[in-house]
């Protein structure tokens, strides 16, 4: 029987804000921000007002648990029952995954969903807070929508609410709301279910059972029931091995961020004699991923290419890859895999977004980025617990370590030493001078002679999407030696904070050269070329940047 909360439909008067503009990851503020009055609404409103035909059709809300979750979820079931919708799908607790959210979409045909998260950003009172829409095919929205929404956040003067009372959202089944049945779901079944007709799980519990070791780290995230019953329940992974699997509204004080500075104690575990055989992690939202053998750190861009060479060795993908996609930052890694096996490579600007149209398409299997996020066609986000149970299955499928993998990987295909340098919350003005001034020099950098090679081209990325035939420029800016090395510069969109200038420096070596080496020594002399070819010092005040991955 449906519990029924009657309500009356109200028109809220409200003014508009001016920065409510969605970044790559849709919109991110501070909580404080969120809690403003009419502020989420207004955002809400704005969304459903960009939008055609979902009169009587499903929502699916969820977010990755941090602080404010539930409270904006409330004030979003009503907003959307007051706009017509006819139902709404929402995980026990308000908790789903980004690609969980991803999969019911498509699953059940919604006409979209909203997920709320600020992924990787730190959560509680004084933390961040995120939102964003995706569409039918479970992606996020696209640019051109995005900017439909901020354009009439603008100038909204009005949002229609009910008010009528909260939902509740720790009851499973179906409750009425206005006009709107709200369904409380499982969060974790379909997706589950979905992982297992991707991977082997009965080679990947036999693995386990002969002696293999291996820890995952929640980090007190969404991906915490996720872990609990896949790797627990259903591969026979010891529970006391699953660490940090309480999602908590502040990450439990942490940053939910699974790279090997944010997540130093399952790295620090990895990179011991006698550590784990694997250690792994995912963020906040449960889209990114940290890989790490013993002793061996396995860089967002080489898991890619990893997969890439590998993936074949699974259910799901023994047929073969279709494509490859990239984002334009990442390391050409993949690149030399698609190249050797004889696979399209599309490289896209960042923001999983991109790869929507190729993914829809069929003209790419598998796509990833270097902020630590692989996915496929399984879903339309990035996916941190695919990425762990493909490697999981391919360990099981090849009996080897993965410093074993990765050596075997680098000495057919070569390695690209590449590293991410992050100068976070700098002056945004600042960083913008920055980036117009290395633009405006562009020209003259073309044949200059530095230490890390002979520049050859020097450019401003932008991409055309010959699917929908969109152009998206100012997507970053590349400097490519004659040696095959790059740098590239790129503001970040994911902050709240200031700007965060972000440097890619890659640097290719071929299967016959030296691959031990220390990445940091290998791009050595990139670093320091970066640094003065944008004067980061200068505008920045930074000697140093905040974080290296």
């Amino acid at each position: 029987m449906k519990a029924c909360l009657m309500a009356n439909v109200l028109t809220i008067s409200t003014s508009a804000f001016d920065d409510q503009k969605p970044g790559t990851s849709g919109l991110r503020k501070k909580v404080t921000r969120f809690q403003e009055d009419h502020y989420l609404e207004n955002f809400v409103q704005s969304v459903f007002a960009c939008l055609d035909g979902f009169a009587g059709k499903t929502l699916v809300v969820g977010g990755d648990g941090r602080f404010h979750n539930d409270v904006a979820i409330q004030t979003i079931l009503k907003v959307a029952a007051a706009n017509g919708f006819g139902r709404a799908l929402v995980g026990l607790g308000g908790i789903l995954s980004t690609p969980a959210v991803s999969h019911l979409i498509r699953k059940t045909e919604s006409f979209g969903g909203i997920i709320l998260s600020a992924s990787h950003n730190p959560g509680g009172p004084d933390g961040d807070f995120g939102i964003k829409y995706n569409t039918a095919n479970g992606g996020p929205a696209t640019e051109v929508l995005t900017d439909r929404f901020y354009e009439y956040s603008r100038t909204i003067t009005s949002y229609k609410t009910l008010d009528g009372l909260d939902v509740d959202l720790e009851q499973l089944g179906t409750q009425r709301l206005g006009s709107m049945d709200v369904e409380i779901v499982d969060p974790v079944e379909d997706y589950a279910e979905l992982m297992e007709t991707l991977f082997d799980f009965g080679a990947i519990r036999t693995f386990v059972k002969s002696g293999f070791k291996f820890k995952f780290d929640a980090m007190h995230a969404v991906t915490g029931p996720y872990a609990k019953e896949i790797f627990t329940k259903r591969l026979g992974v010891p529970a006391s091995d699953v660490l940090n699997a309480s999602p908590k509204s502040d990450f439990g004080g942490g940053h939910p961020d699974p790279n090997p500075i944010h997540a130093q104690k399952i790295f620090d575990m990895a990179m011991s004699g006698d550590g784990p055989d694997l250690c792994a992690a995912s963020d906040g939202d449960g889209d990114r991923n940290l890989i790490v053998g013993r002793k061996c750190f396995v860089a967002p861009s080489d898991s890619l290419a990893a997969i890439a060479a590998n993936a074949h060795l699974t259910p799901g993908y023994g047929n073969g890859l279709k494509g490859v996609g990239r984002s334009m930052p990442t390391s050409g890694a993949v690149d030399k895999v698609a190249e050797a096996k004889g696979l399209p490579l599309y490289e896209t600007p960042t923001g999983w977004k991109f790869f929507g149209n190729l993914l829809d398409s069929g003209d790419i299997t598998l796509c990833g980025e270097e902020s630590a996020g692989t996915g496929s066609d399984h879903v339309r986000e990035k996916d941190g617990l695919w990425a762990v149970l493909m490697w999981l299955n391919i360990l099981a499928a090849r009996k080897q370590s993965v410093a074993e993998i990765m050596m075997d990987h680098w000495s057919i295909y070569g390695r690209n030493y590449y590293a991410r340098h992050d100068y976070e919350e700098v002056d945004a003005a600042a960083a913008k001078e920055l980036m117009a001034a290395l633009e405006t020099g562009l020209g003259s950098l073309v044949g200059q002679e530095t230490a890390a090679g002979i520049v050859k081209t020097a450019d401003v990325f932008s991409y055309y999407d010959s699917i929908d035939e969109s152009f998206t420029d100012n997507q970053g800016i590349r400097i490519l030696f004659e040696n095959g090395s790059r740098i590239v510069y790129r503001l970040s969109g994911t902050g709240t904070v200031g700007a965060t200038l972000r440097v890619y420096l890659e640097r290719y070596e071929p299967a016959e050269g030296d691959l031990a080496q220390d990445t940091s020594e290998a791009i050595a002399d990139l670093v320091s070329v970066s640094k003065s070819l944008a004067s980061i010092d200068r505008f920045t005040g930074r000697s140093e940047p905040n974080v290296i991955t």
